[in-house]
């Protein structure tokens, strides 16, 4: 069958592109008639791997600015960047997530993570920042800890220097606000946190920043000792996720093919990640198991905003997550909960059903039927069936792991996308809605890890038009074992004057 109905069956791969180069050009053409911001312009011009593919500074050291709410850290990255860039309110809790930046500082490059206010007992919207900001920590070569000089310290600064402490990284300690001579003695006061010289600055003028920054530079390493999410490169890093108990240890003493154990280093001893390198079929993959991330001791929070915490930081640190499912369990609702977050952060997924060599006919027959019901939302991820106790079918992971992580790194030529869209638009066009029916302009691939696609429409297109959409291109393409974004720009036609 032709790619393309309209054209000869005999039509050769060549002619083929050449359709699609034709349809694309025709289709950009075209859209010089609506009204298209610089960004959609920058979008359209991009050509081959977009900004977010490919990072050149895998081995960059990373510097996270933590610190309350209000303290001024966004002020002070702005400073740092020498541009106005991360958004800065005089009103707590304006940044909510970890925003990274690439910074530059007496000629050396580093990675440079703003994070939300760290609060004690947090709840709502604040504990997502508050567990945010934890990560950032765990994932970082050294802190800029931020404290406002005029206020002094607080009951939180020294909750978050207790969590500092425990991290075992490199503190330089910032007391902001300080504006001039006059309030250098407040900057002084901050000794107390045994965190030493507190470095007196203003962040909103500049005063003192690049003594602090000099410090800085004194603790990063050369090159970035932690496995971190800003890095890319190397061995491909596979996160083991999974409720407690579900054979995640088992599993990794079974690839390792010896008995591993997962050692919680003593804070401040050494930075070494607590990854495992296992060799498998002569390739070499780096597993990021979540018993392995050290754990808090401050449990005002409960015991699942840790299990959540470590899950994300396992997720945050790999590009695949391997989820294992007990098959002798019903599937729980926390099986669910944490395959969402795998699609969430938008890493590859392959889900594994450990104990499988236990089951009966009945109980695979009900498994399946739950399968069906419970993790319906990811018809496309690939499944292993495994014992990690005997070690049964364990070898069928690496094929599932590659096919997940080349879906997560495949780009469609955008001729080959528009000409496909356009088939299917043909084929099955959008309902009409209120006496118009809109269509599709244009489609381009913004970014691949994983693949996100921007459709330029007339008009609103539904959510269950959408989803058909994404079925159509999973069809097409495959993206086995990735999740996939669509989103929509919708643009008018330029008023002719």
């Amino acid at each position: 069958m032709s790619d393309h109905p309209s054209d000869d069956v005999s039509s050769t791969p060549a002619e083929s592109v050449e359709h699609d180069a034709s349809v694309e050009q025709a289709l950009r053409v075209g859209l010089e008639d609506f009204d298209l911001s610089e960004e959609d312009r920058a979008l359209l011009e991009a050509d081959g791997p977009a900004a977010g593919d490919l990072d050149a500074g895998e081995s960059r050291p990373v510097v996270a600015v933590v610190g309350r709410p209000n303290v001024g850290k966004s002020t002070l990255v702005n400073r740092i960047l020498g541009r106005r860039e991360a958004v800065v309110e005089d009103v707590p809790g304006v940044t909510r997530d970890r925003v990274a930046y690439e910074a530059e500082w007496s000629g050396r490059r580093f990675t440079l993570v703003d994070t939300g206010g760290w609060e004690v007992d947090a709840t709502g919207i604040h504990l997502r920042v508050a567990e945010q900001a934890e990560v950032a920590v765990e994932l970082a070569d050294a802190v800029m800890f931020v404290v406002d000089a005029t206020v002094g310290a607080t009951d939180t600064d020294e909750a978050v220097v207790k969590l500092l402490r425990r991290s075992g990284k490199p503190v330089v300690l910032i007391a902001n606000k300080v504006d001039d001579q006059r309030t250098e003695a407040d900057a002084a006061m901050l000794w107390s946190f045994g965190l030493g010289q507190p470095y007196p600055v203003s962040a909103l003028h500049g005063r003192g920043s690049g003594d602090a920054l000099d410090a800085i530079l004194d603790v990063l390493p050369e090159r970035s000792s932690v496995s971190g999410a800003y890095a890319q490169g190397g061995p491909r890093r596979v996160a083991l996720l999974g409720r407690p108990n579900v054979g995640k240890s088992s599993l990794l003493n079974k690839l390792a093919g010896e008995e591993r154990v997962v050692v919680d280093n003593v804070a401040g001893t050494t930075r070494d990640p607590v990854d495992e390198m296992i060799e498998i079929a002569g390739t070499t993959w780096r597993f990021v198991d979540t018993a392995g991330i050290r754990r808090r001791v401050h449990l005002t929070r409960g015991a699942d905003f840790y299990a959540s915490l470590r899950t994300q930081t396992a997720l945050e640190k790999a590009e695949v997550a391997v989820v294992l499912i007990d098959a002798e369990d019903r599937i729980a609702e926390q099986d669910i909960r944490v395959v969402q977050q795998v699609i969430d952060s938008g890493r590859a997924l392959v889900l594994a059903f450990n104990k499988w060599d236990l089951l009966d006919e009945e109980r695979r027959y009900y498994l399946e039927r739950e399968i069906e019901k419970e993790l319906v939302q990811v018809p496309w991820a690939p499944r292993v069936n495994i014992s990690a106790h005997t070690g049964r079918h364990v070898e069928r992971l690496v094929p599932a792991l590659e096919t997940a992580l080349d879906s997560w790194d495949q780009r469609i030529p955008t001729g080959r996308l528009n000409s496909f869209f356009g088939e299917i638009v043909a084929a099955h066009p959008h309902p009409v809605r209120g006496g118009k029916q809109p269509r599709i302009l244009f489609a381009t691939q913004a970014s691949t890890r994983p693949p996100r696609f921007v459709l330029f429409a007339s008009g609103f297109i539904e959510a269950g038009y959408r989803r058909f959409l994404e079925r159509r291109l999973r069809e097409e393409f495959g993206f086995e074992g990735s999740p996939i974004e669509l989103s929509v720009r919708v643009r008018e036609k330029r008023r002719r004057s």
